[in-house]
């Protein structure tokens, strides 16, 4: 929680003043027993009207003035609180988004997302509530046992006892339901990974009507959630019960020992009815701070699952911030250099034993088309993914325009490149805000010409809006197909220098492929591209075909020479096409 409490700083005065005038009421408030014994030892006692009467109008004082304090109090509190979890929240959203693909799949989609919501809502509060009552209870405790020394020390001694007993109590349940609140939180962290798997699998899981198993898997999670949060109430509700046996114990000693010193006259009824009302604001204010006890716990117990997130550095580190001059720039006429080149490549992921990908070593030129072919699970989007610099190679080197990736700056880089994922992912909005993702200067021409070459010209003109058609979340009001060629054309918007194509023509049939590798090739000039296929046909005419089989090279060659080489691409061809087929020309 230390390294969190920074974002408070920009509200410090927010940070003093709410504690302050809270102090300020609960000092009012420790004034109104007096004022009630006044009323009665004198007023009452006298039958005197007008004291009472006086005394009733500092009463009304007393609590006007009080909640003026209390409103402005709530006021600093909750700017701060609100400021503290903005700053927060913006600083973990940037942290996230500064982490590698490696570190995101490390920590879970889930685990981000309980972080960014409900674990910075629930530090929101903690720190509300903290600058509300944690100073403004303790002083009340401990204000009204000297407030009753100053009415009776004997009778004052029932506080002695009863105020360190209550302080038992309440941190003895802390320090227990700390450690539990955290298993709460994790636990609550697995529902909610079963719950975004569930929703975002629910076609899957239909599909294979596997709907009760899935309940069935959401119920026991749930349940044990159930289970904890049970348990750790069961400890936290404790504390009301245990405050209030105690409190009202002290109660009675307190009346029953005032009584007799009523009777042999060394107390007023009046402070008899002080000293009870000191008892009574103590046992609200206890009630109170156990309340915060528990809020505390718990935003702590939060407050340290974001401190782990921030604890988590990005593996992708810039070397430059500024613009570096590449190898091919600074090269002499007539020097041909590479525009990617992979030298000696070795890639594994976080945590795994084995290599994803080893010994690839080859170059791409301007204007060439790779294609990137083999079986599930060879390696062929971890390859592509290391160009934009998405992953660090383990070993080895991924050399653009001659100049590894990792000197470049992040965005020089991926200026340079555009990428097509597998998955076809649009974000809620106008067609043209989803195009100038690419380029945001981009013209209506430029967007148009980008639309004809993905082949998605004609399905954006059949709709009346244009480029100002809306998109829904995920492009969901669009087919796979639709999607897919929306994204390609989102890519050529900027017109990159590389253009990686990631399986991302697996939804269109095989004349619109045919149709859309055709307007890439005569569109694209020296722009190199990486095409990703499971489908022969598609990269049969590339420039390069690289084969990859369990994250090794298998071939290396056009279409025709790794037909007679390479038998893993000779079997992927001969799985899809006819003999006669494979060796026809285009």
């Amino acid at each position: 929680m230390r390294k969190l409490l920074k974002y408070l700083s920009a509200y410090k005065l927010e940070s003093v003043l709410g504690p302050l005038f809270k102090m300020l009421e609960a000092s009012f408030e420790l004034f109104v027993p007096l004022v009630m014994a006044q009323i009665i030892d004198t007023g009452i006692k006298n039958g005197d009207t007008s004291h009472i009467l006086r005394m009733g109008a500092v009463l009304v004082l007393l609590g006007v003035v009080g909640l003026t304090c209390s409103l402005t109090a709530q006021y600093f509190s909750a700017k701060a609180a609100v400021g503290f979890s903005t700053a927060l929240r913006n600083d973990l959203f940037r942290h996230i988004n500064s982490l590698s693909y490696s570190e995101i799949d490390t920590v879970g989609t889930a685990t981000l997302i309980t972080r960014m919501t409900s674990d910075i809502n629930q530090v929101q509060s903690g720190v509300n509530l903290v600058l509300r009552l944690f100073l403004r209870s303790p002083f009340i405790v401990f204000g009204a046992m000297v407030m009753a020394f100053t009415v009776n020390v004997r009778a004052a001694m029932v506080f002695v006892v009863a105020i360190p007993l209550l302080s038992i109590v309440v941190f003895g349940i802390l320090i227990i339901s700390m450690p539990l609140y955290k298993k709460v939180q994790r636990q609550l962290d697995r529902v909610l990974l079963t719950t975004r798997e569930n929703l975002l699998g629910a076609r899957v899981v239909r599909a294979f009507n596997r709907q009760q198993d899935e309940i069935k898997k959401f119920d026991e999670e749930n349940s044990l959630l159930v289970r904890f949060q049970v348990f750790v109430g069961k400890v936290s509700a404790l504390m009301n019960p245990v405050t209030y046996v105690i409190v009202n114990g002290a109660t009675i000693v307190l009346v029953w020992t005032g009584a007799w010193q009523v009777e042999s006259g060394v107390i007023t009824q009046g402070e008899v009815v002080a000293l009870v009302n000191y008892m009574s604001q103590i046992l609200v204010e206890l009630v109170k701070l156990a309340n915060l006890i528990i809020t505390i716990s718990k935003s702590l117990a939060c407050a340290n699952r974001i401190s782990a997130v921030f604890e988590v550095q990005g593996s992708i580190a810039e070397k430059n911030h500024g613009t570096i001059v590449t190898e091919a720039e600074r090269a002499s006429e007539g020097q041909r250099i590479p525009r990617v080149r992979f030298k000696q490549l070795v890639f594994a992921y976080a945590g795994s034993k084995e290599p994803s990908l080893s010994g690839i070593d080859f170059a791409a030129g301007k204007g060439q088309t790779i294609g990137i072919i083999g079986g599930t699970g060879s390696g062929k989007s971890t390859l592509v993914n290391l160009i934009p610099r998405f992953y660090d190679a383990t070993e080895g080197a991924v050399l653009i325009d001659g100049t590894d990736v990792r000197e470049y700056p992040l965005r020089q880089l991926r200026d340079k490149i555009g990428v097509v994922p597998q998955r076809a992912l649009l974000f809620k909005g106008t067609l043209r805000d989803n195009m100038r993702w690419g380029k945001k200067d981009a013209s209506d021409e430029e967007i148009y010409e980008a639309l004809d070459i993905a082949q998605a010209r004609d399905f954006v003109d059949s709709r009346e809006q244009g480029l100002d058609m809306m998109i829904e979340q995920g492009g969901r009001n669009l087919s796979g197909g639709q999607r897919q060629r929306l994204t390609i054309a989102r890519a050529l918007v900027r017109r990159p220098e590389i253009l990686i194509l990631d399986d991302s023509a697996s939804a269109l049939d095989f004349a619109t492929d045919a149709a859309l590798r055709k307007a890439i090739r005569a569109a694209t000039g020296d722009m190199t591209v990486f095409l990703v296929s499971q489908r022969a046909s598609t990269i049969r005419n590339a420039d390069q075909i690289l084969v990859l089989d369990d994250g090794k090279l298998a071939g290396l060659g056009t279409h025709d020479t790794l037909l007679d080489t390479c038998e893993v691409y000779r079997e992927i061809c001969l799985s899809q096409l006819s003999e006669k087929e494979a060796r026809r020309n285009g």
